[in-house]
């Protein structure tokens, strides 16, 4: 296996000049900082839908993009993972956004979709938070095998034994826990009980999943729909892109022997020791995230979440804008945007390089 970091951030210089400035690929830089796919400017209309974690991502991506290619559009619609992923494979999006990467299943549907392999390619990485409304208790820690107990319905008190043995300092009250999922078919999802199914020591027995599986609590659809629903209840807990998470209460999760906040620093980390998945297109990099990890700083609960396109089009004008837009947001400057507007962690030089190669690969047929 192939083991790529996602360290802190390179200097913008040096991950431009690893790219290297080729006609289609690499990144150039534009008075809107936006990448223009090459000397001349793309047009056209690029429907593509997906991730909702990636929606503030996509808004800042949007403005520079079009700004530097006034005669394209991108049009986004966050359905969730599983509704982006199933219009891409039906052929209804040119591009998707998914919070997973494709299944076995859904990579053969792929390739016959697109006539070729795809290009899968993470282009943001952000913690998900364990967000959580409980008046008076602005800091709270929480234990893997807790997390899992709470979110199967195990633990319904706020003070139950588990969560005071973490807060000894913390006043907690009698109320009644309310946990809130998501109701789509969601990559957020998948990557939170993928790390309840590796961490919590059998505190969550629903397996990994993209549609919840276990009955009661809330449900809510997107992103959007959970942090609202977790505003508007007291004892309420959810977990959602910590970008979104405004001002509701963020747990710190137990890693080894400490309890690290969610922050995208710490969700870099945690792919330092994750590995790519074997047997697949040099185009296609889904990485297996390391949700057992101890080691000091690192936030686990992480979603690595992609850009899903077809290597080759139909088209020259589809595979251009396709290849022009995936350029941008995975350059320094598009992740420098994303950062921004939606904090998550900009991919490094190394890491970076691999993806551009990837999207240098996409063409006409």
């Amino acid at each position: 296996m192939n083991r790529n970091s996602l360290r802190k951030a390179a200097p913008a210089a040096a991950l431009v000049l690893a790219f290297g400035l080729s006609a289609c690929g690499a990144a150039n830089e534009s008075d809107s900082g936006a990448s223009t796919g090459g000397a001349d400017q793309v047009s056209g209309t690029l429907n593509a839908g997906g991730s909702s974690a990636q929606e503030a991502a996509i808004a800042a991506w949007k403005k520079n993009f079009q700004t530097a290619n006034p005669d394209a559009t991108v049009n986004y619609d966050p359905v969730g993972s599983g509704g982006g992923r199933e219009q891409f494979l039906a052929g209804g999006y040119v591009l998707a956004g998914s919070d997973a990467y494709l299944s076995d299943e859904e990579l053969a549907t792929a390739k016959e979709t697109c006539k070729s392999d795809v290009v899968e390619v993470p282009v943001y990485v952000s913690p998900i938070a364990v967000v959580y409304n409980l008046k008076d208790v602005k800091e709270l820690n929480l234990a893997p095998k807790t997390i899992g107990a709470i979110f199967e319905g195990k633990i319904t008190s706020w003070d139950d034994a588990a969560i005071k043995a973490d807060n000894p300092d913390a006043t907690l009250p009698s109320t009644k826990i309310t946990p809130v999922h998501r109701s789509d078919d969601s990559g957020t999802t998948k990557n939170f009980t993928d790390y309840l199914d590796q961490a919590s020591d059998g505190g969550w027995s629903g397996g990994v999943i993209e549609t919840w599986p276990i009955k009661g609590g809330e449900a809510a659809e997107g992103t959007s729909g959970v942090i609202a629903a977790v505003k508007s209840g007291e004892g309420t807990i959810g977990y959602a892109d910590e970008s979104q998470a405004g001002d509701l209460g963020q747990a710190k999760v137990k890693v080894g022997d400490e309890f690290t906040a969610a922050t995208p620093e710490a969700a870099a980390k945690i792919l330092d020791s994750s590995k790519t998945l074997e047997g697949r297109a040099a185009t296609d990099i889904a990485i297996d995230v390391d949700r057992k990890s101890t080691a000091s700083g690192v936030y686990p609960i992480v979603l690595a979440s992609y850009q899903i396109a077809c290597q080759t089009y139909d088209d020259k004008a589809t595979a251009d804008l396709v290849k022009a837009w995936l350029t941008y947001i995975a350059s320094s400057d598009g992740q420098s945007a994303a950062g921004d507007s939606a904090g998550s962690a900009p991919l490094t030089s190394d890491f970076g390089t691999k993806v551009q190669a990837a999207i240098e690969t996409i063409s006409a047929a």
